[in-house]
């Protein structure tokens, strides 16, 4: 069983709202031709940062992903569209959701469902 994190500010409690962050484009990563889109949030409440990343495959219905981990400002530079899955499938916990799973949000950690 995944341990929920205790909720120190509105961005680790699901549903996440897009308002409560600004974003920055990283970029794409075109692993096993899936082409998710990396970018980093920052909380406008806490300031802490977010790693994101969306996938959905336009020919399956229902195949929406996101996953969106808290990341330390020092692993900002180390983090690129390509190593991202693993860096958020390192994390302690992260935040899924979207039509794939039919929900708003969960509390996840380990391996991250990106592919078909």
């Amino acid at each position: 069983m995944i341990e929920v994190p205790k909720i120190g500010c509105i961005c680790e409690k699901p549903p996440l709202h897009y308002e409560n962050y600004t974003e920055k484009p990283l970029g794409t990563d075109m692993t096993n031709g899936r082409y998710g889109e990396v970018t980093i949030k920052e909380c406008i409440h806490c300031k802490r940062k977010w790693l994101n990343y969306f996938v959905e495959y336009e020919f399956y219905s229902k195949s929406g992903r996101w996953y969106s981990g808290i990341i330390a400002e020092e692993d900002l530079k180390a983090i690129h569209p390509e190593n991202a899955i693993g860096y958020l499938e390192a994390l302690e916990w992260y935040i899924y959701g979207g039509s794939f799973f039919s929900g708003t949000g969960c509390i996840g950690k380990g391996k991250a469902r990106v592919d078909l």
